[in-house]
């Protein structure tokens, strides 16, 4: 697991560097974005090193997956976005180098395409990853 032991995003996913943790069990770790689309935009790593979707064994696959519908009620309950995104990127568009998907809360007029672009600006109105962090605790475990 040499890769793992210098992958960033085991690194993430394992507490090895500081993160705003909103959710984890066992085989997956789920993090805010560091620089989100919207407020409330998490990131599912797997604890395991695994850096495509066809990597995955089905004990983790699951977990994401599960994982990926409490966040999604949880943005749902606390945001009222118009629609939640869910995507993961693979091969060279997988710049984490690590299996993660994206939950993402959207709103009326925001292009999905939006999402990719790179724009060193911070969106206006983008609470602080703290007072997210918690305002997401507190959903999910309304929903557990």
């Amino acid at each position: 697991m040499e890769q793992g032991i210098k992958c960033i995003g085991c690194r993430l996913a394992n507490n090895d560097l500081p993160t705003n943790i909103v959710y984890e069990n066992e085989y997956v770790t789920c993090i805010l974005d560091h620089e989100p689309f919207n407020d409330g935009h998490t990131l599912i790593l797997t604890k395991k090193h695994f850096k495509d979707v066809d990597e995955l064994d089905h004990e983790t696959a699951t977990s994401i997956m599960n994982a990926s519908i409490l966040i999604s009620k949880a943005l749902k309950n606390l945001y009222k976005p118009d629609g939640i995104t869910v995507t993961q990127n693979s091969g060279m568009f997988n710049d984490l180098t690590h299996y993660h998907m994206h939950i993402v809360p959207r709103f009326l007029g925001q292009s999905f395409a939006d999402f990719y672009i790179e724009d060193d600006s911070v969106e206006e109105g983008i609470k602080d990853l703290f007072q997210t962090r918690n305002l997401l605790i507190e959903a999910i475990n309304k929903l557990v």
